[in-house]
């Protein structure tokens, strides 16, 4: 996964073991009573692969392995945000994320045999500091998201927004630079 190579997502028993225990985790964690929140933030830590400082992830919250996530200073997610961290996912500080967010690494082969056989790739994700993410926003593998961008609700992220813009639509695409 980490070398960005083919490899086995479905079959392979060690990625298997490692998407159970987070998605138990990742359970747990969503099925909480809400004003537990020393309990919740003890679970998202031992989710989560690094967070620096303070960080709120709303439930429900859905990653596949949780060590490839890093969270920077003063992060916010709301609800239902997906992680499908195959490879890493990297929050700056000041990063702000609406609702119905979803951040994919993993990618499926073109070839049809080798994506029946269970083979997929992963790209990592990089979120720079100062960002803010609108509702129903879909970043996909290998984006990277510049400092003090604003990315508007519904966008589907699939290529690189470089800093100090807004960028919208489907695909995403600057509209300003701020």
């Amino acid at each position: 996964m980490a070398s960005g190579e083919l490899y086995d997502a479905n079959y392979d028993p060690v990625l298997q073991e490692q998407r159970s225990r987070c998605k138990v985790l990742c359970q747990e964690f969503n099925t909480l009573p809400y004003g537990e929140s020393a309990r919740r933030m003890e679970f998202l830590r031992s989710i989560i692969g690094s967070a620096h400082g303070n960080f709120v992830i709303e439930p429900s919250f859905w990653c596949d392995y949780g060590y490839n996530i890093t969270l920077g200073e003063n992060f916010y997610a709301n609800h239902n945000m997906v992680i499908l961290d195959a490879a890493p996912v990297t929050f700056g500080d000041n990063v702000f994320i609406a609702p119905n967010c979803c951040f994919t690494t993993a990618g499926h082969p073109l070839d049809v045999e080798q994506r029946n056989k269970g083979l997929e790739y992963a790209r990592p994700i990089t979120v720079g500091n100062n960002v803010w993410i609108g509702a129903g926003v879909t970043v996909l593998p290998g984006v990277t998201i510049g400092d003090n961008v604003t990315i508007g609700a519904g966008s589907l992220v699939n290529r690189d927004i470089p800093a100090d813009s807004v960028a919208v639509g489907v695909p995403c695409k600057v509209i300003r630079k701020i």
